[in-house]
């Protein structure tokens, strides 16, 4: 009986072991498939986000075009204005011009009824012949200098129509281009919504936004600690320790983020953010020189200006931007545009000062 106990004790022991042994696999089979899942799923948003910065940089790239275009515009603009001043200038000329021909041909015409050599032949004395002979050669004189500057003024008249019709098929080409470039922008501007959106779709929790923005700020402090070793000082740049609340905001719009409130979780804003129009100008906050134009994971099109004495300013999302590394910049001089790029749903422009590598509150100088 003890045997028999002890037999049908082993044998449920043993099923229940084969249950805990199959429990366990599943489980590991499980968490195979799920390390296999975000294996993929990282893959997917890496290809994403790769997709997201072409799409960024195509927008740039047109934007910075239709830029250029406009500044073109502009130019053509004024010199089919500087043209249109010109001949009326020269019209004016011209009828004064055919005023006095019309004038002269009016006394020759009076003065047609008497016979030269008669005239000439009628005079008292040599003195007489002598004035007379004068009088008609100022006349003649006078006429073909007339003629000469009608001749002129018809010259530069021709040649002014001429300037208004290439400056005028040159505009029209302009604006052709730039329409081309705006339907091409806003192609892009939908495959980036959609890049967004497929992006966005993956993030699927808090956990996972934080991790995300804790990946974006880490990335960002890299390339400003990169920035800071290649920093080659400058003496002219005096930095920006005496121009508290003395420097304009670097673009118009209305700040939706401060310097120090919460972002995400135990993230805060290391600069502030302001919305802002899609397209308007971003101005240096004051002289500097550019030391990092370029696209960065989470902040997009982003520009780095050094101050000197230690002191950096950065703007971020933008559209395009204007400057390359090098570049010296004056203050209140566009350096980019406004923009969404980096995965920004809204258009604005993120704005830090640092002050030996460390994110002071740009509130402190702008104003």
């Amino acid at each position: 009986m003890l045997i028999c106990h002890l037999a049908l004790l082993s044998q449920q022991s043993f099923a229940q072991s084969s249950s805990q042994k199959s429990d366990l696999n599943a489980v590991k089979n499980k968490i195979e498939q799920q390390k296999k899942s975000i294996k993929l799923t990282s893959k997917q948003q890496k290809e994403i986000e790769k997709k997201l910065k072409q799409d960024d940089l195509a927008i740039a790239s047109t934007a910075k075009k239709m830029n250029e275009l406009k500044q073109n515009k502009q130019v053509v603009t004024d010199k089919i204005s500087t043209l249109n001043k010109q001949q009326k200038e020269l019209l004016v000329k011209k009828q004064q011009q055919e005023d006095v021909l019309a004038e002269q041909i009016r006394s020759a015409y009076s003065a047609g009824h008497h016979d030269y050599l008669k005239l000439l032949l009628n005079q008292q004395g040599p003195s007489d012949v002598d004035r007379t002979l004068t009088y008609y050669q100022y006349l003649n004189d006078a006429r073909i200098q007339s003629i000469d500057n009608f001749k002129e003024v018809i010259t530069q008249l021709k040649s002014v129509e001429q300037q208004q019709q290439q400056q005028a098929e040159e505009l029209e080409a302009l604006v052709n281009k730039q329409l081309a470039q705006k339907q091409a922008l806003e192609t892009q501007r939908s495959e980036r919504k959609q890049t967004l959106k497929t992006l966005n779709s993956q993030i699927l929790s808090s956990k996972q936004r934080l991790n995300k923005l804790e990946g974006e700020e880490k990335s960002l402090i890299q390339a400003l600690a990169r920035i800071q070793a290649q920093l080659q000082k400058e003496q002219e740049l005096k930095g920006l320790s005496k121009l508290k609340n003395k420097l304009r905001w670097p673009a118009k719009g209305t700040l939706t983020h401060r310097f120090g409130t919460k972002k995400q979780g135990y993230l805060r804003w290391k600069g502030v953010y302001l919305s802002s129009r899609l397209g308007r100008d971003v101005t240096a906050i004051h002289n500097g020189t550019v030391l990092f134009a370029d696209w960065l994971k989470g902040y997009g099109l982003v520009v780095v200006l050094d101050h000197g004495e230690g002191y950096m300013s950065l703007y971020g999302h933008n559209q395009a931007l204007l400057k390359n590394v090098g570049d010296r910049v004056e203050i209140g001089e566009p350096i980019a545009l406004v923009g969404q790029s980096g995965g920004q749903s809204q258009t604005g422009l993120y704005f830090e000062i640092r002050h030996k590598g460390k994110p002071v509150n740009p509130k402190l100088w702008c104003k």
